[in-house]
């Protein structure tokens, strides 16, 4: 037996476990390897959601119709570009249109009778003026008379008086005495009439300027009158041009007729029925809905994302690289809504509102010994796990 097994025990002694040991240093040094990457080495973790789509920074803006009414006209179509302001539809309007064109009349007929009160009472006016100028004259010259009737009034008084005592001395006769009183009493009358004729005039020129003044302050009280009744009716034409106006659908922004109702001339508007919606110009940003346990505490502004829109096969058109934005503070619908932003360059799919797609967001990066530990602690405290745990036990 020794015989047979000495070769065996040669070849045994020559080999030495060199070989051997060489294949467990190896494993061990791949060991040690595999451990650091285990403990040292950090792998990304995403959120997934295919729940995504692209709208403008802007909301898109739904335009109604502001009133019950008859179209009579439309330019709704899909995908026309349209400025602030365009016209988009009408709505019937002939009835405010014939109570502006009767309004229109009724200003103008009140103003022609404005222009004809008020050129009445500029030529009142003028009347007024020369009559003044007229009666001063008169007034002047009788002052002129009164003044030439005086000064021989004055005379007379004097010789009348030097004559009354040269009468009462004998040394004048009766007739020359009765002379110069007659004489006297001649001029005092021509005095007394001038000064009568002078009062006349002015009191008579009071009287005048005193009717007139009546009767422009009654024409001009006509005219505040058909002024007040001009701005209300101008106030109502304004009302009209309103609701003429307002018959006149116009697009509320810039952008582009997204989606629009099938309406023909002649159809019935009612209030508030929507005609169409605009999608205003502007940038583009991507809104994705998360659950709430994905998305709370997980999902913060300023982390990476890639996007991949359908219809799009990402190995043709790449995918789009994101940021976040915003994360909404609450939960609606059981869904978080987060607004990324897009990163120009990287993809040629043609970005356009409404556009669906699929969201990765990194959220961390960690260990795979972390996560190890952290699955097996979620199956440990989950319903499933804590039941086996139970089971386990009770064995």
């Amino acid at each position: 037996m020794s015989r047979g097994f000495a070769r065996t025990g040669s070849l045994l002694e020559a080999d030495g476990f060199r070989g051997s040991a060489l294949i467990l240093v190896a494993a061990g040094a791949l060991a040690v390897a595999w451990a650091a990457w285990f403990v040292k080495a950090e792998v990304p973790l995403y959120e997934v959601t295919g729940t995504a789509r692209l709208e403008t920074m802007r909301s898109a803006f739904v335009v109604q119709a502001p009133m019950d009414g008859k179209l009579v006209e439309a330019q709704l179509t899909v995908g026309r570009v349209v400025k602030e302001g365009d016209e988009l539809a009408r709505v019937e309007s002939v009835l405010q249109k014939l109570e502006r064109g009767e309004s229109n009349t009724k200003i103008s007929t009140i103003d022609d009778q404005v222009r004809g009160l008020r050129q009445q009472l500029m030529l009142s006016e003028r009347a007024g003026e020369e009559e003044r100028r007229t009666t001063l004259s008169a007034i002047e010259v009788s002052q002129s008379q009164l003044r030439s009737a005086e000064a021989p009034a004055k005379y007379l008084e004097g010789e009348a008086e030097r004559i009354k005592k040269l009468h009462a001395q004998g040394l004048v006769a009766e007739r020359e005495h009765q002379k110069v009183l007659s004489d006297l009493a001649a001029q005092k009358a021509t005095v007394e009439s001038l000064r009568l004729t002078i009062a006349r005039l002015e009191r008579e020129q009071h009287q005048r300027d005193s009717e007139r003044m009546v009767r422009h302050q009654q024409i001009q009280s006509e005219i505040t009158r058909h002024e007040g009744d001009s701005r209300n009716i101008r106030t109502s034409l304004g009302r009209l041009d309103f609701e003429i106006d307002r018959r006149v659908i116009r697009a509320p922004v810039a952008g582009v007729i997204g989606e629009a109702a099938v309406l023909r001339p002649g159809a019935f508007l009612t209030a508030g029925q929507k005609l169409t919606a605009i999608v205003p110009s502007g940038g583009t940003i991507l809104v994705a809905q998360f659950p709430p346990a994905a998305a709370m505490g997980r999902i913060r502004p300023g982390q990476t994302a890639r996007i991949r829109m359908e219809g799009f096969p990402w190995m043709q058109y790449g995918s789009l690289t994101g940021r976040v934005e915003r994360v909404a503070s609450e939960v609606r619908d059981n869904v978080v809504r987060v607004e990324l932003s897009i990163q120009p360059g990287g993809s040629k799919v043609p970005l356009q509102h409404g556009m669906p797609g699929s969201v990765e967001i990194e959220v961390e990066r960690i260990s795979p010994a972390a996560l190890a530990m952290r699955l097996a602690g979620s199956f440990v405290t989950s319903p499933r796990g804590r039941g086996a745990a139970v089971r386990s036990t009770a064995e």
